[in-house]
């Protein structure tokens, strides 16, 4: 029963994002000190939809802190997809976020139950989270992550089935298990675009130029 309860909310999940479109007038960029009140509650927002899929041990209410996300904006790692010109005065809105982060990763070093599939030098992406399903947030942040390098790592929880779903549906290759650095393993997953291993070419999001489609959970 509790199966079929968190199936039905990942479907719901899913349908409602059908619902929304990203404006053309959208952007990528590095997220400010003015920007946390709104991180924070993305990330609320986000261990939410979490828990309505039946991921209920990823992300705990203290996760991730607010020193953390302050780190990540003083490494300029910390990335925002904006609607309009996403500028903090105006009348922007942040709908997505992530960290963007050069590797390597330490704790990426050792990987159980499978293997990296090469030594390429990679980028890796943590604490992505969106405001509300949809507006195809997910895969704007992946493509503008692949315009800036060629190789992406990841991890999530094994119960986190969306993000499964949208790093599957992206290209990823799912190659193990790490561990934190607290010991918790995460599944892990890796993506080369180099040598034409993309399957669809990477799109620069920062301009106003780009074409909206729907969204990656359907």
């Amino acid at each position: 029963i509790e199966f079929a309860n968190n199936r039905a909310n990942i479907q719901k999940i899913c349908v409602s994002s059908t619902k929304y479109l990203l404006p053309l007038n959208a952007m990528i960029r590095k997220a400010t000190y003015e920007d946390m009140a709104v991180l924070m509650e993305i990330f609320r927002k986000a261990r939410g939809i979490m828990r309505e899929s039946g991921n209920m041990k990823q992300w705990n209410d203290s996760y991730p802190s607010e020193e953390i996300v302050r780190k990540d904006i003083e490494n300029g790692h910390c990335m925002v997809l904006c609607e309009d010109d996403g500028l903090v005065s105006g009348q922007s809105r942040i709908i997505a976020t992530m960290a963007f982060i050069p590797g390597p990763d330490p704790t990426y070093s050792v990987i159980y139950d499978g293997e990296w599939p090469d030594d390429s030098s990679y980028h890796v992406i943590h604490r992505i989270a969106v405001a509300e399903p949809g507006h195809d947030a997910a895969r704007r942040l992946l493509d503008w992550g692949f315009s800036q390098t060629g190789c992406i790592r990841i991890d999530t929880h094994k119960d986190n089935v969306i993000m499964h779903h949208i790093l599957r549906k992206y290209g990823f290759t799912h190659c193990g298990v790490i561990h934190l650095a607290n010991g918790d393993p995460r599944e892990a997953y890796h993506m080369n675009s180099r040598g034409g291993q993309i399957s669809h070419p990477p799109r620069d999001h920062t301009s106003n130029s780009s074409n909206y489609r729907r969204s990656d959970l359907t």
